[in-house]
């Protein structure tokens, strides 16, 4: 591999390696988290997802001696290079599982170890789970609003990059889709595939009912006809329903489907479903393409759409509403001399504003509902007890208080990386599907709607609460000081 796919950092996380050895803080030990402030399309959760592949890269981290010559060309001194090329991943790294429902300000990934090693890797985690994340969110959203039907991914050509659509067609799947239509995705993950046929294949032919009859000769009852080339009613799909009859009737076989890529669909579809049913065949699917994302996809099935699936490409492979996740990566406790010395960032924006310690994560489950009541963070030497009733209050505002009882807390970090080995078995993409299904099943109904969505708390231990906000009034304290002066 090269230099650039081996050693996917900024340059200035060179940079800060180089000060950090010259200043002799190598072995300086640091807690970073990444978290991210805004949900995707103002929703009320997003999906984790892109686990398998940081782990993956995490333990491919290396410099070979091109890497080592180019970086010698550059200026940087014998000591990094030195590091360099005697490097070994050491920090203990916990997560999310994917498919986890996640919420701003959390720490989603949590990275423990070396200064130098901790600041090293804040590229490449960021690039790998913001966009799997972004992706998952995007095509939960878009399945939730296809109420059951069969959502295919077709976004590989206005993806922005090879990894982008292979990689998001992952994401899609954990969030819910039934398959792509992308060769590579199935190969490298394994997702199901479907054919879809191209509005090409059918001008290549003299006619389109010549067209649907190759197809349905070459593919059987596997093949889907695109109706929409010259004419959807009056042409496609009287078409459609001659070739059914020639073809597949006679051989016992029954059509897939049809699919519908342009005009009115809603219109189409229940015209096309009218004439499909009056000739015999009430077990052809119809599928819509076209540019789709969940607000359309709704509006049609509120509108009556006689849709079966849908075919989703450039709206979910680039989250076209809301394409960026604010995933980011911030240094929250470093360790010297054996003690434990919260950091924290305080800004003019208050929501940058960022939470000190090394903290546990916890979900907090209704015991009769299996629902989701709230997150809390804790410091890491605190533990919630499932036996005794729990005072949730609000960080933001300290005055909103609940108290709790019959719940189970469960830790939703789990421990990936310990001193640089992974000791986190992966699940299989299936698994994490299912759990994915599972988690979002557990949420409110409130939480999931796309409008308005109810706020899911992520509250603070009073312990945590106390020491952030000590952090913030001996840093004002500091900064009047130095005003006076």
């Amino acid at each position: 591999m090269s230099f650039y796919s081996d050693i996917f950092a900024d340059y200035n996380c060179f940079a800060t390696a180089e000060g950090l050895l010259g200043a002799g803080m190598e072995n300086v030990k640091v807690t970073y988290d990444m978290f991210f402030r805004e949900i995707p399309d103002k929703g009320g959760f997003a999906v984790m997802a892109g686990l398998e592949q940081l782990i993956e890269r995490l333990q491919n981290i290396k410099f070979d001696k091109d890497a080592i010559e180019d970086l010698k060309s550059k200026g940087f001194s014998d000591k990094l290079l030195e590091y360099l090329e005697n490097f070994k991943f050491r920090c203990d790294v916990y997560a999310m599982p994917e498919g986890t429902p996640v919420f701003p300000n959390e720490p989603i990934v949590k990275v423990h170890g070396p200064a130098i090693q901790a600041q090293f890797i804040e590229t490449i985690l960021l690039n790998t789970i913001n966009h799997q994340t972004l992706i998952a969110t995007k095509a939960n959203r878009i399945v939730r609003a296809a109420s059951g039907r069969q959502v295919i991914e077709m976004g590989a050509r206005r993806a922005q990059g090879l990894d982008a659509a292979i990689d998001g067609a992952r994401a899609a799947y954990i969030g819910g889709f039934n398959a792509t239509t992308l060769y590579p995705a199935y190969k490298k993950y394994g997702i199901p595939v479907a054919t879809m046929m191209s509005h090409g294949w059918v001008q290549l032919f003299e006619s389109e009912i010549d067209a649907f009859k190759v197809y349905l000769e070459e593919h059987g009852e596997n093949g889907m006809l695109l109706v929409d080339t010259y004419d959807t009613l009056d042409s496609g799909v009287k078409n459609a329903i001659r070739a059914f009859n020639e073809v597949l009737v006679p051989q016992g076989l029954r059509p897939a489907g049809i699919i519908i890529d342009s005009g009115d669909m809603t219109y189409l579809s229940k015209r096309a479903r009218r004439m499909l049913d009056e000739a015999g065949f009430p077990d052809c699917d119809i599928y819509a393409s076209n540019s789709l994302d969940e607000i359309l996809i709704k509006d049609m099935l509120n509108q009556g759409a006689k849709i079966d699936g849908f075919v989703v490409g450039e709206k979910l492979i680039t989250s076209a509403s809301s394409p960026v996740l604010d995933g980011v990566y911030k240094l929250c406790e470093t360790e010297k001399n054996g003690d434990k010395i919260p950091a924290i960032m305080v800004s003019n924006n208050v929501n940058k504003i960022t939470t000190p310690c090394s903290k546990r994560v916890w979900r907090l489950f209704d015991m009769d509902t299996g629902k989701a009541i709230a997150d809390v963070l804790t410091t890491e030497d605190e533990n919630i007890d499932n036996e005794k009733t729990y005072s949730l209050f609000d960080p933001d505002f300290t005055w909103k208080r609940k108290t709790v009882d019959n719940f189970v807390a469960r830790e939703m970090l789990v421990t990936v990386f310990r001193k640089g080995e992974c000791v986190y078995t992966v699940p299989s993409l299936e698994e994490v599907c299912s759990y994915c299904n599972e988690q979002v099943s557990s949420l409110w109904e409130e939480v999931v709607r796309f409008e308005n969505p109810h706020r899911y708390y992520v509250d603070f231990s009073g312990k945590l609460w106390g020491i952030k906000q000590s952090l913030i009034e001996k840093i004002m304290h500091q900064n009047d000081v130095i005003g006076e002066n």
